[in-house]
């Protein structure tokens, strides 16, 4: 059976959630399974394993889950890039807007040395916007964003359109 076959019937829909007329993809059925958790994982991999890369960065929080196994196995660092006031050290961060509101994403400002390949790992691609201030904060770290990965992408969202200058790796799509 195609890999991604099996990645794919190993989401769970959720209708209505988190608002009426939304489908929500639960990815906590396959991150649950250790063969679909390892596909996924080594789908990943496969992408990135012939690159130097000194870091992975994800973004809170199910991005923390597939960003440290890839890590792990890519012989990289982790760099975790959070919300407002959760890091302890000196940040940069960056506000974006969200559907109903803005948000505001931190990472440390010694997480990664200039110049350094780095790629971003996270579970979906929906608009764009917090992967695109991820980049953002790339941006003043000076670091070389070799590639953004997520398990999922909503399409019909059009999140490729705001990172236009990025090479993109999504397993899945909707």
């Amino acid at each position: 059976m195609d890999r991604l076959k099996i990645l794919a019937d190993s989401i769970r829909d959720i209708p209505d959630f988190p608002q009426k007329g939304v489908i929500f993809k639960d990815i906590t059925t396959l991150l649950s399974n250790p063969t679909t958790f390892r596909l996924a994982i080594d789908t990943m991999y496969q992408q990135y394993q012939g690159e130097k890369i000194a870091a992975v960065v994800c973004v809170e929080a199910r991005g923390f889950i597939l960003g440290a196994v890839l890590a792990y196995k890519l012989n990289s660092g982790l760099v975790l890039v959070r919300k407002k006031g959760k890091l302890p050290y000196k940040t940069y961060q960056v506000t974006y807007s969200l559907e109903y509101g803005k948000d505001t994403l931190e990472v440390h400002q010694d997480a990664i040395k200039q110049g350094d390949s780095v790629i971003i790992v996270d579970d979906v691609l929906a608009t764009g916007g917090t992967i695109s201030a991820v980049c953002k904060l790339l941006e003043k770290l000076n670091a070389k964003i070799v590639g953004i990965g997520f398990l999922i992408e909503l399409t019909f969202l059009n999140g490729r359109k705001k990172l236009p200058d990025h090479n993109i790796l999504s397993l899945l799509k909707y």
